[in-house]
C-alpha cells in the first residue's frame, strides 16, 4: 500500500513534530521528509541526531515540494507560522497541524492561508518533556487523533490525512471543531489546570511545612507534578484559545467540587462513597479502552506515550 503523501513537511520540532518525524522515518521510510523550527539551536540539534534529511535556515524553503505539511507549535502560533511558511507553499499541499484547540487554530490558518487546503487535526498523545531529543516513534500508537475537517474540506483529502495519521499508528476520529474543544476541556485542559493549581498551592505551603510536601510527595501528588510539568508556553496558549470552553468546565467542576465540600462537612458518607465507586468504574474503561496502562506505576518506565 503506498503511502498517503510523498512528501511531509514538519514545522515545529517539539515533543509531537519530533515524533511525528520519527514514525515517519519508521512507518513510511519512502517518504521524503523535511522541518525546520524557528529556534536555530533546535534547528542545529534537529540536524544533529538526523530527524530530517532537509532542515533549512527558512521556513518557506522547509515546504517546497510536500504535499502534507504539519504545524507543530504551540496554538497561539499558528497563524504566525503558517505566514512563514506561506510564500513556499505549494497550492495544492494540505497544511494540517497538531494543536489541542480547533476552532481557533481553524480560524487563524484560514485568515493566514486564504485558498489553501486546510484541515486541523489534533493527536491526543504526548508527555510532560519536550524539546526535539523528548520524541519517539512510538508516541501515537493506539492513541487518538481527531481530525476536525471545515464543511468545505474536500472529502479525499479528510480521508488521506486519516490515512496518514492510520499509518502512524494512530486511530482516528472525526467531529467538528467547536465540539472538540468543548470535549478536550473536560478530558485535557481542565485537569491540567487543576495540576497547576494544586501543584502552586504546594509549593505555597513549602514554608508551613517545611518541604514536607514535597518530601513526602504521594502517588497522587507526584501525578499531579508530572502534568504541571508540561510545557508552560503550549499550555498558556491552550487557556487562551480555548478559554469559552474551559471556563464553561471549570464552572461545572466549581459546582461539583462545592458539593463534595458540602458531603464532606455534613459527614454524608453514602455520597463520598457513591462519587468515588463512579469514578473508579471511570478508571476501569479508560484502561480497558487501551488509553492507560494498568501496570504498576502505570507502565511509565516504558516509552509508551501518555495522553495530553
Amino acid at each position: 500500500m503506498s503511502a498517503p503523501f510523498a512528501h511531509v513537511a514538519v514545522i515545529g520540532f517539539g515533543l509531537l513534530g519530533s515524533s511525528i518525524a520519527r514514525s515517519v522515518h519508521e512507518a513510511m521510510p519512502g517518504v521524503a521528509l523535511s522541518g525546520w523550527d524557528a529556534d536555530p539551536a533546535v534547528r542545529d540539534r534537529a540536524r544533529a541526531i538526523g530527524l530530517a534529511p532537509s532542515i533549512p535556515d527558512e521556513a518557506a524553503d522547509a515546504v517546497r515540494g510536500a504535499d502534507l505539511v504539519i504545524l507543530c507549535v504551540p496554538v497561539g502560533a499558528m497563524g504566525d507560522a503558517a505566514r512563514s511558511i506561506a510564500p513556499g507553499l505549494d497550492p495544492d499541499a494540505l497544511v494540517s497541524d497538531v494543536g489541542s484547540c480547533k476552532a481557533s487554530v481553524a480560524k487563524a490558518l484560514a485568515e493566514a492561508l486564504p485558498g489553501q487546503p486546510v484541515i486541523p487535526a489534533h493527536p491526543v498523545a504526548g508527555t510532560e518533556n519536550s524539546g526535539p531529543d523528548a520524541g519517539f516513534a512510538s508516541l501515537f500508537r493506539n492513541r487518538w487523533c481527531i481530525v476536525t475537517p471545515p464543511e468545505e474540506a474536500d472529502v479525499a483529502l479528510v480521508e488521506r490525512l486519516a490515512a496518514f495519521w492510520e499509518a502512524l499508528g494512530a486511530r482516528v476520529e472525526t467531529m467538528n471543531a467547536e465540539h472538540h474543544d468543548l470535549v478536550l476541556a473536560v478530558t485535557s485542559h481542565l485537569p491540567h489546570l487543576i495540576a497547576y493549581t494544586i501543584v502552586g498551592t504546594a509549593s505555597d505551603l513549602e514554608d508551613v511545612t517545611e518541604s514536607e510536601v514535597i518530601k513526602y510527595s504521594a502517588g497522587g501528588f507526584r501525578d499531579f507534578t508530572r502534568i504541571a510539568a508540561s510545557d508552560p508556553t503550549m499550555w498558556r496558549d491552550v487557556f487562551l484559545s480555548n478559554k469559552d470552553a474551559v471556563l464553561e468546565m471549570l464552572q461545572r467542576f466549581s459546582e461539583d467540587l462545592t458539593a463534595l465540600q458540602r458531603a464532606i462537612r455534613w459527614g454524608d458518607g453514602d455520597a463520598l462513597f457513591d462519587l468515588f465507586t463512579k469514578t473508579r468504574a471511570i478508571r476501569r474503561s479508560i484502561i480497558e479502552e487501551g488509553q492507560d496502562d494498568a501496570r504498576p506505576d502505570f507502565g511509565r518506565s516504558d516509552h509508551n506515550g501518555k495522553s495530553a
